[in-house]
C-alpha cells in the first residue's frame, strides 16, 4: 500500500501522509509504532505529514483524537443515523450463534434502537457502558466504482458499531472522518475492506462529504494460493526481508510486480520508473502469488549489478567480523556472483576469519580420494603453495592443473580436497581465487593441518 501510495502521490504532486490507526487498543502491540518508522524508512518509503514530523492536519495518532470521533458520533445520534446500544457482549454472543443455527448471516437485531437507558435496563442482557450504532437504512449504497476493478458490489451492511464502551471509535468512523479532515483524495486498501465500504460511504453521505475515490488491491497469495500470513510464511513479516538480506531497492521492485506490471513488460526497474508508469489501469484484480525464489532471483539481480565497494558495504552487518580485510576484497567479485540473499554471505566467507582452520578428516575423505592419496595430494599442493613464484590464480590455476596431471589424480577429486582442507567447506568461491585471497602462510598452514589431521586417523 506504501509503495503504490507513494509512487502515485510523488507523479501528481500529492501529500504521502502516514497517519497511525491505533483504535484497537486490545491488538495494541508496543514498539509497533517504532518498527513502522523504521521499516518504512529502511524501504525509502519517507512521508510528508506524520506523528513524528507533524503537518497541518495532525495529529496523526488516532489516540490523540477522541474528542474529534466521540463529536461526530454524537452529530450522527442527533441526526437519527446512529443510536446507543447497551447489549452486553453475552448477550450478542448467545444471538449469534442462534442466527447460526438457523442459517442467517450474523446481523444485530436491534434490540436497542428507539429505547432509552432506562428502558433497555429493564431488560436481560445489560451493559452499563454503551457503544454507538449506525443506523443502517433499508436501501444502502451497495455499488461503487473501483478504480481497480471498475462497478464494485459489497454485501449489504450491519448496524456497525461507531464508538467503542471505552471511547474510541472503530475503523469505519474514525477513518470517514479523518480522511474527510485530512482532505484524502484516494483511498487505497486491501480487497477485504470491499464489504466495509457501503458504510462508509453512508457516512459520507450522512455528514454531507465528498468520498473520495476507491482503490482495492488483490490480497498477496502463497504459492498454495492461500491467503499470506505470517503463520504460514516469514515473509509476511516485513523484518524479515531485512534480516535476509534483500535489499530494499529489489524489495520495492519486487512489490511493484504484486498485481502491477510496466508497461514494455520490464521486471527489472527503480521507484522512479514506477512514479514515472503509473496508472491505475496496469494493476490486476487478481491476487499475485508471492514467490520469494523470483524475489531471490531479482535480488540477486541487484547484488551483482553492484560494484565491489558497495557490495563489500552493504554485507558488513552480516560478516562474522566488523573488520574488513584484504582476503575479504579480493573476493568481493566472486562472491556478488554466488550471493542472492545478502545474509548468504555469513556462510560462504567463514573460512576468512577462522584461524585456526581444521579440516573435518571425513569430509576430506568424502572427496573421492583414499587416505593416502589424500595425504600425498595434499602434500603436493602445500609444495605448490611453498614454491609458486607470483602467489596469485592464474599462476596457481596453471601449477596446480601441472601437477594434476602428472600424477593422474581426478581433477575434481584433487582440487574438491584441497578446496576442503583450505576452507573446511565444500562450496566457496572459485578455488584459485580463494587460496590467492587467503595467501601463501594461511594456505599453507591450513593444508599442513590438514595433512596431520588425516595422518592421525587409525588405520
Amino acid at each position: 500500500m506504501a509503495l503504490f501510495d507513494l509512487a502515485f502521490a510523488r507523479k501528481y504532486g500529492g501529500q504521502f501522509i502516514l497517519r497511525i490507526e491505533d483504535t484497537d487498543q486490545n491488538r495494541y502491540v508496543e514498539n509497533s509504532e517504532d518498527q513502522i518508522f523504521r521499516t518504512l524508512r529502511w524501504l525509502g518509503l519517507e512521508w510528508d505529514e506524520g506523528p513524528d514530523k507533524g503537518g497541518p492536519f495532525g495529529p496523526y495518532r488516532q489516540s490523540e483524537r477522541l474528542p474529534i470521533y466521540q463529536r461526530y458520533a454524537q452529530q450522527l445520534i442527533a441526526a437519527g443515523h446512529a443510536y446507543p446500544c447497551w447489549c452486553s457482549s453475552e448477550r450478542l454472543a448467545t444471538m449469534r450463534e442462534d442466527q447460526r443455527k438457523r442459517g442467517e448471516p450474523p446481523r444485530y437485531d436491534r434490540l436497542c434502537l428507539g429505547k432509552t437507558r432506562e428502558e433497555r435496563e429493564r431488560e436481560p442482557g445489560f451493559a452499563d457502558r454503551p457503544v454507538v450504532r449506525m443506523r443502517v437504512p433499508e436501501n444502502p449504497p451497495l455499488v461503487f466504482d473501483d478504480l481497480i476493478r471498475g462497478e464494485t458490489h459489497a454485501p449489504f451492511p450491519d448496524d456497525q458499531v461507531l464508538l467503542k464502551s471505552d471511547g474510541f471509535p472503530t475503523y469505519h468512523l474514525a477513518v470517514v472522518v479523518d480522511d474527510h479532515l485530512m482532505e484524502i483524495s484516494h483511498v487505497t486498501r486491501g480487497e477485504e475492506w470491499i464489504s466495509s465500504t457501503p458504510k462508509q460511504l453512508l457516512l459520507y453521505d450522512w455528514f454531507g462529504w465528498e468520498p473520495p475515490k476507491w482503490a482495492h488491491f488483490p490480497l498477496l497469495r502463497n504459492t498454495d494460493r492461500s491467503k499470506i500470513s505470517k503463520r504460514k510464511n516469514p515473509a509476511a513479516r516485513l523484518l524479515w526481508f531485512r534480516e535476509q538480506g534483500f535489499l530494499p531497492e529489489a524489495l520495492l521492485n519486487f512489490l511493484a510486480l504484486m498485481g502491477w506490471s510496466m508497461p514494455d513488460g520490464r521486471e527489472v526497474f527503480s521507484m522512479e520508473d514506477l512514479r514515472a508508469n503509473f496508472s491505475w489501469d496496469r494493476f490486476s484484480p487478481v491476487g499475485p502469488i508471492f514467490d520469494v525464489e523470483k524475489l531471490d532471483w531479482l535480488n540477486g539481480q541487484y547484488v551483482q549489478a553492484m560494484s565491489d565497494e558497495e557490495f563489500l558495504d552493504r554485507i558488513g552487518p552480516f560478516l562474522p567480523s566488523d573488520t574488513q580485510n584484504a582476503a575479504l576484497q579480493r573476493l568481493a567479485g566472486p562472491l556478488k556472483e554466488r550471493t542472492r540473499r545478502l545474509a548468504e554471505i555469513t556462510g560462504q566467507v567463514e573460512f576468512l576469519f577462522a584461524d585456526p582452520l581444521v579440516a573435518e578428516p571425513a569430509l576430506l575423505l568424502k572427496q573421492g580420494l583414499a587416505r593416502p592419496v589424500a595425504i600425498e595430494a595434499l602434500q603436493a599442493a602445500a609444495e605448490i603453495v611453498r614454491s609458486v613464484d607470483l602467489f596469485e590464480s592464474e599462476p596457481l590455476d596453471a601449477a596446480f592443473n601441472a601437477e594434476n596431471e602428472k600424477r593422474g589424480w581426478k581433477r575434481r577429486a584433487f582440487f574438491m580436497t584441497v578446496r576442503v582442507a583450505t576452507t573446511g567447506q565444500t562450496a566457496t568461491p572459485p578455488l584459485f581465487d580463494t587460496l590467492a585471497a587467503l595467501g601463501r602462510e594461511r594456505t599453507g598452514a591450513r593444508l599442513a593441518d590438514a595433512v596431520r589431521a588425516l595422518e592421525s586417523l587409525p588405520l
